[in-house]
């Protein structure tokens, strides 16, 4: 018996599942996609190459973001770089501007840098710059496996597996596997792949997230839906919503951030740019830091712009407070108005910093907690 599956699952039958899959799939499945569709506008023929620029960002925005939401950013996206070069030149302050609110926006970076490195594979005479293998995918920046191999076989109808969210909850589901399944990667790998139809690879690929996606969802899967309901372990356990198992929740980490909005006497604010790392890097923000244990909020801003601006200030009135949830850690920003006493600002943990206009803020990118520090400084009453 493998580790973690229920001891008598129902029999593993991937000719039948793939089959009763596809016939959903063809009646059922997202069929209107706009990067799964030929140029113009129809389903692609068995073996016909798609855009794979259309579909990498698709891919690529689609790994923390839900459709719903993604579906707008990738027309605009599409819209303001339709080619591989056009997105290789583009300036990486637009590339993020674009990108604004879609958050996790090394994703932008990412995609950015990787069309830069396509490109050079054209420039270097390369007939096809696009890579047609995992190996070559993979060497691009932020692309995992899973990424890869739905690409290849989206773009170009090959055998690849695929492994994202949807479909390890599905599988760890359909066999009632009873541990966490990020415990047992290789596992569900191994399902993907045995179940893989090697003739209707993309096809198969999508009819599998469209089943994760819009039957076999997070809560409340809709069984009665289901072509696999048959075959399901969970199902047949009688309760398959405690399927797939959770690990337990790790309470989140908590931090104050003291943030500036610093004001000269022409009335212009203060921003500095963070350095190209982490989720934010290349962003746009107004300066502070993490207030230390027992230390004044007031107290926070004031060292933290002098050991990363060089800069003295008089801390005013509150602006706004407000928290920020990410995947690791809770934020909860304190920011307050602040008028620039002392010190010619150099961006000392930054790229760069600069003296702006409150009405021209909007023409750089910002993480999205500073949309709303933005908004309150704008809707202040003139002094």
């Amino acid at each position: 018996m493998t580790k973690g599956v229920l001891s008598s699952p129902l029999p593993w039958n991937p000719a039948a599942l793939r089959a009763a899959l596809l016939d959903w799939w063809d009646v059922h499945g997202r069929h209107d996609l706009p990067w799964k569709l030929t140029a113009r506008g129809g389903r692609p023929a068995p073996g016909e190459p798609l855009d794979p620029l259309a579909i990498w960002s698709a891919e690529v925005m689609l790994q923390q973001t839900q459709l719903v939401v993604m579906l707008p950013y990738w027309r605009r996206w599409m819209a303001a770089y339709p080619d591989l070069g056009t997105l290789a030149v583009a300036d990486q302050q637009d590339v993020l501007l674009l990108w604004q609110g879609l958050g996790y926006y090394a994703r932008a970076r990412r995609l950015h840098q990787g069309a830069g490195m396509v490109l050079a594979r054209e420039a270097g005479g390369v007939a096809d710059p696009w890579p047609r293998t995992l190996k070559g995918w993979l060497a691009l920046p932020g692309i995992g496996p899973s990424t890869a191999g739905s690409i290849l076989s989206s773009a170009y109808d090959l055998p690849h597996p695929i492994l994202d969210g949807n479909v390890q909850r599905l599988l760890a589901r359909f066999r009632a596997y009873t541990e966490p399944p990020r415990r047992q990667g290789r596992l569900f790998w191994a399902l993907s792949a045995d179940l893989l139809d090697p003739l209707r690879p993309r096809d198969f690929n999508q009819a599998l997230m469209d089943l994760g996606a819009t039957v076999c969802t997070p809560r409340q899967p809709a069984c009665e839906r289901c072509p696999w309901q048959g075959a399901c372990a969970a199902y047949a356990s009688g309760d398959p919503q405690a399927f797939p198992v959770s690990e337990a929740p790790k309470p989140l980490p908590f931090q104050v951030i003291g943030v500036a909005v610093v004001l000269d006497a022409s009335g212009r604010v203060l921003i500095d740019q963070r350095l190209e790392e982490g989720l934010l890097g290349g962003l746009w923000e107004f300066p502070g830091g993490k207030q230390e244990p027992g230390e004044a909020i007031e107290f926070t801003i004031r060292r933290e712009l002098a050991e990363e601006l060089a800069i003295e200030v008089e801390v005013g009135e509150e602006l706004i407070t407000l928290e920020h949830s990410y995947s690791h850690k809770r934020l909860r920003f304190v920011v307050h108005l602040c008028r620039w006493l002392a010190g010619e600002p150099q961006p000392l943990a930054s790229q760069q910093v600069r003296w702006v206009e409150p009405e021209r803020l909007g023409e750089f990118p910002f993480p999205a907690a500073n949309a709303r520090i933005i908004a309150a400084l704008r809707e202040r009453p003139s002094r």
